[in-house]
């Protein structure tokens, strides 16, 4: 998302654009009606483990290892394969991020590189840093052309300054831009869309639209697949504000989803409690 000549909040101006208005309203009688749920006056730990559990799940998906809810459950050791590693780094970066919210505001940077760190443990030379140029990004299922490193950094920068300055944009424009954004510029050598999607979560937690973090958008994304993730990804890219809107729209669901499932944990909590 370029700001160049932008106004001063650029990220409000997208709250004007048309259909955003709704799904900001959508998501936020969903939440609502999610943290009124009687199970939250008296579990609401309960739900945000298993909120976290299913989120690293359904980003794992997207980023190509779709195991069963039960298999994440169960496994221990996440070193055995790809897709086990794949698996135990959303699960790492699910548990990273709630320690990461008092920092992001002021240095988002510093917040995506330990995300980057957690994530890709082990390659010590590349890891918890932008990449550089020449580097290889690991992504294959984003197709999107690559921008190079030193807009890379550029872009990264002024995403920074974004969220350091604040908005008054509602917290679903504000994930939905900074998921975007480093979807787009994929920064790090490998495993950007979990960062990605882990980012975007830690904006809709300490935004206060969901503290307590039991609205997972990450297994709304995965539940909506990945086709329709990276048809909306395109009109991101696009910059156009039919592409913004409908990517915006796209990220609203997938809370609605993830509203949902915690909703559904509720109930079954609830009736455990019977």
């Amino acid at each position: 998302m370029s700001t160049t000549g932008a106004a001063a909040d650029p990220l409000a101006a997208l709250g004007s654009l048309p259909g955003v208005a709704g799904s900001v309203e959508s998501v936020r009688k969903a939440v609502d009606r999610v943290y009124g749920h009687r199970i939250m006056r008296r579990r609401s730990d309960a739900v945000t483990s298993e909120a976290a559990l299913r989120g690293a799940r359904g980003s794992a998906a997207l980023a190509g290892a779709d195991w069963a809810l039960e298999e994440v459950r169960r496994r221990t050791d996440f070193s055995a394969d790809a897709e086990a590693r794949v698996v135990g780094a959303a699960l790492r970066l699910s548990a990273e991020g709630g320690q990461l919210l008092s920092i992001w505001r002021q240095s988002p940077l510093r917040v995506l590189a330990r995300l980057h760190l957690v994530a890709a443990a082990g390659r010590q030379d590349q890891i918890g840093r932008p990449r550089q140029a020449g580097e290889v990004v690991d992504e294959p299922l984003i197709e999107l052309a690559l921008p190079d490193a030193r807009e890379v950094s550029g872009r990264l920068e002024g995403l920074a300054d974004l969220v350091i300055a604040g908005t008054s944009a509602p917290a679903l424009v504000t994930a939905a831009v900074v998921h975007g954004e480093l979807l787009a510029l994929r920064p790090f050598v490998s495993h950007n869309g979990l960062i990605a999607r882990a980012a975007e979560r830690i904006v809709l937690i300490g935004s206060g639209l969901d503290p307590k973090a039991v609205c997972p958008a990450e297994v709304g994304h995965g539940e909506l697949g990945r086709a329709s993730y990276l048809a909306a990804l395109d009109g991101y890219v696009s910059g156009t504000p039919e592409g913004m809107a409908a990517w915006i729209a796209h990220c609203g669901r997938a809370v609605e989803l993830g509203v949902r499932e915690s909703t559904a944990v509720c109930e079954a909590l609830q009736r455990g409690a019977a």
